[in-house]
């Protein structure tokens, strides 16, 4: 086996509980280095890995086959750029881009060099968005009317990283989290005809907008996508209405908790669901009312890396493509514009 040598362009939290666990597990990838400024801290994980002190050293590194561009939001753009450019294959961070302009250009550049490129939304890999897609699939709600996705926390204080607080490209809740349910809402729903959005600033002392609702418009179903940081006691996570029943679902996903404690990931039972987090179904199946726990599909990011692999010495798709990436950040766009005009906003 050739394995990809792959370099992560930071190791916070990102890159430390994210992304190198998986590509370590992974044995079609070697995790061949890490660029850390000034700090060292993943020698103590990965000390078989290169440390680098500047992207011109990762990418003059001939070596490196696949670049992870998982630094702020802003800094997406130039550094997939020059990744492009040197040659490397790209994973690239949610969100994708700071403007729906770069992301069409990272799509234009990583062809015209025939390279690869993937957006990480790892979401679709977790367990309780897994099993919602599994009722859907299934038929078990009939044709679906209605769906609300949220992605709800509870806290006051700031984020302690400037480039999430501090108003500028890529800072604010609607490009930290609506990604993860944009890009879910058109795996199950496909692409709204329309767009209208409401944000706001909810926390004191916050400058940026910690709260957004977006709804989705389309032909026979709506979509509200919300998330805020002021929700001591969430709602489902996923609440999906059907002409014959409905499903809830929380948010139940144990991997990130995991990993931000190092858990190492396996391909055993990682990502396994407490059963105290099952979804309920009420529905009607063969002229029988039904109302039961539907048992919780197993969530692993690294089938999102094995996509990668796949993608990059087989010849298949990415996992997640630009396109993808464009159609999330068509719909940012228009949320924004939603948000400004305060009107609905036709995609």
């Amino acid at each position: 086996m050739d394995p990809i040598k792959t370099a992560v362009l930071s190791f916070g939290l990102s890159g430390k509980a994210f992304h190198a666990p998986f590509i370590h597990l992974h044995k079609g990838f070697q995790l061949y280095g890490i660029w850390e400024r000034t700090r060292s801290d993943s020698a103590g994980f990965y000390p078989e890995a290169r440390i680098y002190r500047s992207l011109d050293e990762v990418l003059n590194d001939p070596a490196v086959e696949l670049v992870v561009v998982n630094t702020p939001t802003a800094t997406h753009f130039d550094y997939a750029r020059r990744a492009l450019e040197a040659g490397k294959h790209l994973v690239v961070e949610k969100a994708f881009t700071s403007t729906l302009e770069e992301a069409y250009a990272l799509k234009k550049l990583a062809e015209q060099k025939k390279l690869k490129l993937s957006v990480f939304q790892n979401r679709r890999w977790d367990s309780d968005f897994k099993t919602v897609a599994k009722v859907i699939k299934q038929g078990l709600l009939g044709e679906i009317v209605e769906a609300e996705i949220h992605f709800d926390r509870f806290k006051d204080e700031l984020s302690p990283k400037p480039h999430k607080e501090i108003p500028g490209p890529g800072a604010g809740i609607l490009n930290d989290l609506s990604p993860h349910l944009i890009d879910q809402s058109i795996c199950l729903f496909g692409m709204p005809v329309s767009v209208f959005a409401d944000l706001r600033i909810t926390r004191p002392n916050s400058k940026v907008d910690d709260y957004f609702e977006i709804l989705l418009y389309y032909p026979t179903l709506r979509v509200r996508l919300k998330a805020g940081y002021q929700v001591r006691e969430p709602l489902p996570a996923y609440s999906i209405f059907g002409r014959k029943g409905s499903f809830l679902k929380s948010r139940g996903d144990v991997q990130e908790a995991e990993l931000i404690r190092n858990s190492k990931p396996n391909l055993e039972d990682w990502g396994t669901e407490r059963e105290t987090e099952q979804g309920l179904l009420h529905t009607e199946i063969s002229g029988k009312t039904v109302r039961e726990k539907i048992p919780t599909l197993q969530g692993n990011y690294y089938d999102y890396y094995d996509g990668v692999y796949q993608a990059l010495r087989n010849n298949k798709p990415m996992p997640v493509t630009a396109d993808d990436g464009i159609r999330v950040m068509q719909i940012i766009d228009a949320a924004v514009r939603s948000n400004a005009e305060r009107c609905v906003i036709d995609l």
